[in-house]
């Protein structure tokens, strides 16, 4: 039986020291790029596998990331935790899921009073933000993906005011005046960026916020509550031809009411949602929505965490992503 390659094994094939092989492949900045590709490719010829346990016990790490969600039954985070996955699988770090239900336990998953034995925690929060103790530093590497930015945090935001302008100029261009913004609470003196972008766009044709209907549910992560905001937006007998919801999952439930009601989409009602998740693909019909550029967002998650745990000590950066609309047949009329 052949052996398992070795790390002198790879040394030998690149031209250099057992030692900067192991520098190398804990992603240590002491070796030059050229070395480092030589390194890389001897590393891929010989079909060398490092001992995670062995690596960890030299260089204090676990080679493991927590991914940190409120919930698995919002399409969006269940999505983004894959692609996550997938990304830091890429850089032969493996990952915990982790899901948390309130502000207390996103503060000790992000204080690391919770989820030991791991490097980094990327954490898309549903209570977030919150201040860090003055002067405090965080244990362990950071990065906060989406909602509103937590000072003394990395943060990936989406392009939340982008999109939601996008989807609504959509909605004016197919003639619709009547809105009804589907939200998560009830919209304060401060919008957001989200209820921001939908008002920008309005404000272009003298719709103000006044003239908008704003329904939400007891819980906007879930479809049933959708279906419980549209139900009594219908009892109501409030006018309206178009709805915005603020996500997917919301939009799905909806549509389940408004087909309950005998009301045609989007004949009747035109409807969208937002972070184009495959459900809303399959819907009937399929959903009009606004991407927020999942992949890109993944991917500078996982880029700051690794800048962090090779070693950046700076202060917070922030990265905003893109965003684009998709437009499917529940905004358009055939």
């Amino acid at each position: 039986m052949t052996s398992r390659p070795t790390l002198q094994d790879v040394a030998a094939l690149a031209g250099v020291s057992a030692k900067t092989v192991s520098n190398v492949l804990l992603g240590r900045p002491n070796a030059s790029s050229a070395t480092r590709e030589r390194v890389l490719a001897a590393v891929e010829q010989v079909g060398y596998v490092a001992n995670p346990a062995g690596r960890g016990l030299v260089s204090g790490r676990t080679g493991r990331v927590a991914i940190v969600v409120p919930n698995l039954h919002q399409p969006y985070f269940a999505e983004m935790a894959e692609r996550l996955m997938v990304e830091l699988e890429s850089h032969a770090l493996a990952t915990t899921l982790v899901v948390v239900r309130s502000g207390e336990e996103e503060r000790r998953v992000v204080l690391g009073e919770s989820t030991p034995g791991v490097d980094g925690v990327i954490i898309l929060p549903h209570m977030l933000p919150w201040a860090l103790p003055e002067g405090g530093t965080l244990p362990r590497p950071v990065v906060q993906l989406g909602s509103t930015a937590t000072p003394g945090i990395d943060w990936v935001a989406m392009g939340e005011r982008t999109g939601m302008r996008l989807v609504t100029e959509h909605l004016l261009a197919q003639g619709h005046r009547r809105f009804v913004v589907l939200w998560n609470a009830e919209v304060g003196d401060e919008p957001g960026e989200r209820f921001g972008g939908i008002l920008d766009a309005l404000g272009t044709v003298g719709i103000g916020r006044d003239d908008v209907t704003v329904v939400a549910g007891s819980d906007w992560d879930r479809r049933e509550s959708g279906y419980e905001a549209m139900a009594g937006l219908l009892r109501s007998g409030r006018d309206f031809d178009a709805i915005i919801s603020v996500n997917d999952a919301l939009a799905v439930g909806a549509m389940r009411a408004l087909a309950d009601a005998g009301l045609r989409i989007p004949e009747d009602v035109a409807i969208s949602g937002f972070d184009d998740t495959e459900e809303g693909a399959f819907t009937s019909p399929p959903l009009t929505s606004v991407s927020p550029e999942q992949a890109e967002m993944a991917h500078s998650a996982v880029r700051l965490l690794l800048e962090r745990m090779n070693g950046y000590a700076g202060p917070a950066r922030e990265v905003l992503t893109g965003a684009h609309l998709v437009s499917r047949a529940s905004t358009v009329r055939r």
